[in-house]
């Protein structure tokens, strides 16, 4: 299926690896021009140029937080327009609530919840202007199905997706959209926990851990960054305009639920 959107600007966030590459890389497969972003600059690059000579788009790098201003300003000023924004940050780790102090807490809280709300300030009115806008944020399944010691970044992306349900609204009938893609278990750094840098995981080990991980998913299998991705072009497609302001699982039908 031709998505319509070869050609158009996209920016994706925390894309050096993981969900975010996925994402990058069925938008250059589409024919979008990228702006990416990491805070390791070696792999960065290492990515940047994978996208590059796959499919001949234009990629810029970004390297840095991207909660920090001059980072942000650094994105949405890659391109002269912004077609297309996939917020994704890293959440914080496993922590039991009672450890948590108030920096820890407003951290959380600007890296999930208003780094994304800032970089869809920046980028909202001209894709309003142009009749054409497309805004995927990445959130998690958590935001329906509480984990204990994840309560800083359900909270935060929780509190993202109730700001954004009105917000999306006001802008659909300019053909922009807004949606949130709620990951489930899927094959990443995040789901393989704690190892040492640098550290291999033996094929054995990685069999062992997926079959445990992925008993009580439905689909008896881990998700795949790259299937991720290309459910998150869908939405960026000229095919999703009737489409906004909804939380899409993306979890092999672990979250149990009619409606």
């Amino acid at each position: 299926m031709d998505l319509g959107i070869r050609g158009k600007k996209a920016i994706v966030c925390a894309s050096s690896k993981g969900l975010g590459k996925g994402c990058a890389a069925a938008l250059a497969e589409a024919g979008c021009d990228l702006a990416i972003n990491g805070r390791d600059a070696d792999l960065l690059a290492r990515t940047a140029e994978e996208l590059r000579s796959k499919w001949g788009v234009t990629v810029v790098e970004v390297a840095g937080d991207v909660s920090r201003p001059e980072v942000q300003e650094a994105l949405t000023g890659a391109f002269p327009q912004v077609d297309i924004l996939v917020n994704n940050n890293g959440g914080p780790p496993f922590r039991d609530f009672r450890e948590l102090d108030r920096e820890k807490i407003l951290q959380g809280v600007t890296n999930n919840m208003v780094t994304p709300i800032e970089l869809i300030k920046a980028v909202i009115d001209g894709m309003a202007e142009r009749r054409f806008g497309r805004i995927v944020n990445i959130t998690s399944l958590s935001v329906y199905t509480p984990i204990p010691g994840l309560d800083l970044s359900s909270g935060a992306r929780a509190g993202l997706t109730s700001f954004l349900a009105g917000v999306a609204r006001t802008v659909i009938d300019s053909n922009v959209t807004i949606n949130n893609m709620l990951p489930g278990k899927l094959d990443t750094d995040r789901l393989r926990g704690p190892h040492e840098p640098g550290s291999v995981e033996s094929p054995e080990a990685a069999a062992a851990r997926k079959t445990r991980i992925s008993a009580d998913i439905p689909a008896k299998r881990l998700g795949t960054p790259e299937e991720f991705g290309q459910i998150c072009a869908f939405l960026c497609s000229v095919h999703a305009g009737y489409l906004t302001g909804q939380n899409i699982p993306v979890d092999g039908g672990l979250y149990v639920s009619a409606f």
